[in-house]
C-alpha cells in the first residue's frame, strides 16, 4: 500500500498568465504558496487483475481505456500500468470548483503514489512537468500550468513561464519574521459556491489569444506579481493589500462571470470592514475568498461575512510526499 499526501495551493499574483494562450506569446509569472490542506491518495495491489477507482464515485473495470476519470486513466496509460491495482482519494476541504487546485493536486499526487507503486524515485519537478503532460497534453483540459508547480514543490514561490514552455521556480527570499506576519494577516472563507472551472478557463484563454485589451490586462497583472516579488524579497509589506486589489479589479474586467453581484458584496462588507484587498481564488465564480488585513481587523472582517466559514490555513513549506508505503 502507497499513500501520498499533497498540499494544494494559494494563488497572490499573475494568475492566468499561466494558460498557454497568454504564456506561449508574451511569457507569464505568478507568486503562490503550497498550503496545510491537502489531497492524499491511496494505492494499493488489487487482488484480481481489475482496476478500482474510488472517488465521488466508484469505478470497477478490467482494462484501463474502460476507466471513465481521465487523470487516472492517462496517468496509469502514460507510466504503463495495466490492472491489477486500487486507488483512492480523500481531501481535507471539498475537492473540486474550490480555486484552490484540486485537480492538479490529486494528479501530482496520483503519479507520486503510482511512482511508488512501481518502485521508481522521481523529483518533485518531474512530477511537475508529468502532471502538465497528463492534463494539457493526453487530457486536453483548458488549464495553466502554476498549479502542478506549487503541489509538487511546495512552498512559497515566484513563479515563471517562458514562451518555450519551460518553468522556472524561485522560493520567494523575505524573511521568516515577514512571511510570519504575511500569514498572519490572511484570511481565506468557503464561499460555498462551486463551479466548473474549465469553462471559464476555456473562455478566457480564448480572449487571450484574440483580444489586445485582455492581453494588455493580463500583463498588467504579470506586472503586478514581478512588483510583488520585488517587494516581498525586500520584506516590504505595505504594498500586498493594495496589489492584491489591483489584481482583483483586473481579473474581474476579463470576464463577467468571474464574479457575480453575491460575490461582490462579501468583498466590499469585508473591505469596510477593513480588508486591504483580497480575491476569489482560481478562476472565480466561486470556491474560496481569500483576503488580507491586519490581525485587529479580522473579528470585525469575520462578523462582516457570517455566516461564510472561516477556514484556517498556513503556508506548507513541503510539496508532495509518500507518507506510507508499505509492500
Amino acid at each position: 500500500m502507497i499513500i501520498s499526501k499533497t498540499p494544494l495551493r494559494m494563488s497572490f499574483a499573475g494568475g492566468g498568465s499561466d494558460l498557454p494562450a497568454y504564456y506561449q506569446q508574451f511569457g507569464g509569472a505568478v507568486i503562490s504558496t503550497a498550503i496545510n490542506h491537502f489531497v492524499y491518495v491511496n494505492v494499493n495491489p488489487k487482488f484480481d487483475q481489475g482496476i478500482r477507482v474510488g472517488y465521488a464515485k466508484n469505478e470497477e473495470v478490467k482494462e484501463v481505456a474502460q476507466i471513465e476519470h481521465p487523470l487516472v486513466r492517462n496517468a496509469l496509460t502514460l507510466l504503463k500500468i495495466h490492472g491489477g491495482i486500487e486507488i483512492t482519494t480523500i481531501a481535507d476541504i471539498p475537492s473540486s470548483g474550490t480555486g484552490l487546485g484540486s485537480s492538479s493536486t490529486f494528479t501530482v499526487g496520483l503519479l507520486n503514489a503510482l511512482h511508488a507503486y512501481l518502485g521508481d524515485s522521481v523529483s518533485a519537478l518531474q512530477l511537475a512537468q508529468e502532471a502538465c503532460h497528463v492534463e494539457l497534453d493526453l487530457c486536453h483540459d483548458p488549464i495553466g500550468k502554476q498549479d502542478q508547480y506549487a503541489s509538487a514543490l511546495g512552498g512559497f514561490n515566484f513563479i515563471e513561464f517562458a514562451s518555450d514552455g519551460s518553468v522556472v521556480v524561485e522560493p520567494m527570499m523575505c524573511s521568516a519574521a515577514t512571511q510570519t506576519q504575511l500569514q498572519a494577516g490572511i484570511l481565506l472563507f468557503y464561499t460555498g459556491k462551486t463551479r466548473l472551472a474549465s469553462d471559464l478557463l476555456r473562455r478566457q484563454g480564448q480572449l487571450l489569444i484574440e483580444s489586445s485589451t485582455s492581453q494588455e490586462v493580463m500583463a498588467q497583472m504579470v506586472g503586478l506579481a514581478y512588483r510583488l516579488r520585488d517587494d516581498l524579497n525586500n520584506n516590504q509589506l505595505d504594498s500586498f493589500g493594495s496589489i492584491l486589489h489591483e489584481g482583483w479589479m483586473l481579473k474581474k474586467s476579463l470576464l463577467a462571470d468571474i464574479s457575480e453581484n453575491t460575490i461582490d458584496s462579501w468583498y466590499e462588507k469585508a473591505r469596510n470592514a477593513g480588508a486591504l484587498g483580497g480575491k476569489i481564488l482560481g478562476a472565480g465564480a466561486g470556491g474560496f475568498l481569500m483576503l488580507y488585513g491586519p490581525p485587529e481587523t479580522h473579528p470585525a472582517i469575520e462578523k462582516a461575512l457570517a455566516p461564510l466559514r472561516r477556514v484556517p490555513v498556513q503556508f506548507e513549506a513541503l510539496g508532495s510526499q509518500i507518507i506510507f508505503s508499505q509492500a
